[in-house]
């Protein structure tokens, strides 16, 4: 039987693109050159890339990237929009929780939740932070974005959620956040490419930000830093609040002297 975020991604690949959390694409990747300092020297993996957003983007800034998703629907889009663009793009098929890579890249991207926190337990998820680590060179970055467990204390997420929607995107309702296991459990609604009406019941993890920093050192990143995620305007001047839905993480193996 497939798993929610398996039903949800697929046919799911023009009307994603639609969605109103995708539309930040280009200032996220303002803001991954200047982490950089635009190295174009330097190898990229997007995990969970979706549609293929940031791959694009980068690439046609002059960076090599890989992009690998666990839904084939959404990668045939990606390789669809690729081919209009004439890029050249090597998107794979991978469960982020058992990735083939080993000391390969000098930059993993992981963003808008394409694969963490997604995972029905903690221990999934935390494989799929292990098997980030060991993709990445020893100097190796990470740059990615979940949801923030500080947010549902004081917010409702059904209602920052609606009020965040558009006319035809995905809806979710019946949320209810479980103190115990820092989970949101809720029924979204998405109507597919083919115009299809799927219900499926879904839950995420949100995490505080000191467990995020326990997860990553305990995978030998050295340096992290966490931030509010604006939605096509990260910047590490935004600390985070009780007000920001997301975090953005930014780790690295070797500290900066």
């Amino acid at each position: 039987m497939k798993k929610w975020y398996e039903s949800l991604f697929e046919n799911y690949g023009k009307k994603y693109d639609d969605e109103s959390f995708t539309k930040g694409t280009v200032g996220e990747c303002d803001f991954i050159e200047k982490e950089i300092d635009y190295d174009k020297s330097l190898k990229i993996i997007d995990i969970g890339c979706g549609t293929g957003r940031h791959s694009i983007e980068l690439t046609k800034r002059g960076y090599k990237v890989i992009g690998i998703d666990l839904s084939e629907s959404q990668l045939e889009r990606a390789k669809e929009k690729t081919k209009t663009q004439n890029l050249q793009i090597d998107f794979q098929k991978h469960d982020a929780r058992n990735l083939p890579f080993k000391n390969e890249f000098n930059l993993a991207i992981m963003l808008c939740e394409g694969a963490f926190p997604l995972m029905e337990t903690d221990e999934m998820n935390y494989e799929i932070l292990k098997n980030v680590a060991m993709s990445l060179k020893n100097t190796g970055k990470l740059i990615f974005t979940t949801l923030n467990g500080l947010f549902p204390l004081y917010h409702s997420v059904e209602e920052f959620c609606a009020s965040t929607t558009e006319e035809g995107n995905a809806t979710y309702r019946s949320n209810t956040f479980d103190l115990m296991t820092f989970r949101d459990h809720n029924i979204t609604t998405v109507e597919d490419d083919f115009g299809n009406k799927n219900e499926l019941e879904c839950n995420e993890r949100y995490y505080v930000p000191s467990e995020i920093t326990w997860l990553l050192k305990s995978l030998g990143f050295k340096r992290i830093d966490i931030y509010g995620a604006k939605l096509g305007a990260f910047s590490r001047n935004d600390e985070i609040t009780t007000e920001d839905f997301e975090m953005l993480v930014i780790a690295d193996f070797v500290s900066e002297v």
